[in-house]
């Protein structure tokens, strides 16, 4: 991998980590119609690694408050019932069961069969119509109607178990690429009446455990086999790191207040427009292997 390929995917991983658009299939994507390798699954979760530091400094008076009530919690079960954080603390446990399980268990599928861009494509399309359909339903409550009162949504304090592990389904759905783990995992808090700040802030933290632990997973997996460029791969996390940052800043505000739809309609026409070139031939469906 060459220092601008590293620059150019490093970017995009920052850019799209956090929106709803999926970023393993833009950088799928991206090294498809550049005549580059794929950069893979590994580097996708190495370069993770910087998107999620962005939101550890984020979110940090937030995970500061979560961890410190959640070890309480531990030895005083009064915690544990009544405070909020605690309780956060042990749904984001929760919520990562169900990709952590998955992840391991089809560990072989999300680094071959699932990368082909036909499946990247039907899913850039299926999900971005179900994102639509979620941003409908919270767009009718928020508004109201002539004959309907505007009904007031969820919010974090609303959480259980119940709901954080559907959550966690939808974000174990991002491991095949073009689904996004931000808009499976909003579009499903939006589905079950929470708020698009509630449902954004939650998807961000539970995040957290599943991506740093796949990178971590990939970062043992990669010393012991040697096969990542670390140098280009170190460059292009720091890249993730500064171009996600500014990412999530924008996008929380722009949550409270927007609809989902552009991320639609960009989401249906890639999906399409993929297909096609791919039926054309001018796309290959599988990764480009490695010349050495």
């Amino acid at each position: 991998m060459s220092w601008f390929e590293s620059l150019i995917l490093g970017l995009v991983q920052g850019l799209t980590e956090f929106l709803p658009v999926s970023s393993s299939a833009h950088l799928r994507l991206t090294a498809a119609f550049s005549g580059w390798e794929d950069p893979g699954a590994a580097f996708t979760a190495i370069t993770q690694i910087g998107t999620e530091a962005a939101v550890l400094i984020y979110f940090r008076k937030d995970i500061g408050r979560i961890i410190s009530a959640w070890t309480r919690s531990l030895f005083d079960s009064t915690v544990r019932k009544k405070d909020h954080d605690a309780k956060m603390g042990w749904l984001v446990i929760v919520g990562s069961i169900p990709i952590g399980v998955l992840g391991v268990t089809l560990k072989d599928q999300i680094e071959g069969p699932f990368r082909d861009l036909r499946i990247t494509a039907t899913m850039l399309v299926v999900i971005g119509i179900v994102i639509g359909i979620a941003d409908r339903l919270a767009a009718r409550d928020e508004k109201g109607g002539r004959h309907r009162a505007p009904k007031q949504r969820k919010s974090l304090e609303d959480l259980g178990v119940r709901d954080g592990l559907i959550y966690g389904l939808c974000q174990a759905c991002a491991l095949i690429p073009g689904v996004s783990r931000s808009g499976a995992t909003i579009s499903g808090g939006l589905f079950m009446g929470y708020r698009r700040e509630a449902a954004a802030r939650y998807s961000f933290l539970l995040a957290i455990p599943a991506v740093l632990a796949s990178g971590v997973f990939e970062l043992k997996d990669a010393m012991e086999g040697g096969h990542v460029d670390w140098a280009p791969t170190a460059f292009a996390t720091v890249i993730a790191f500064v171009s996600g940052y500014a990412v999530i800043a924008w996008f929380m505000k722009f949550i409270s207040t927007k609809s989902f739809m552009p991320f639609v309609y960009y989401r249906v026409v890639l999906g399409i427009a993929i297909i096609a070139l791919v039926a054309m031939g001018v796309l290959s469906p599988h990764a480009a292997e490695s010349a050495g």
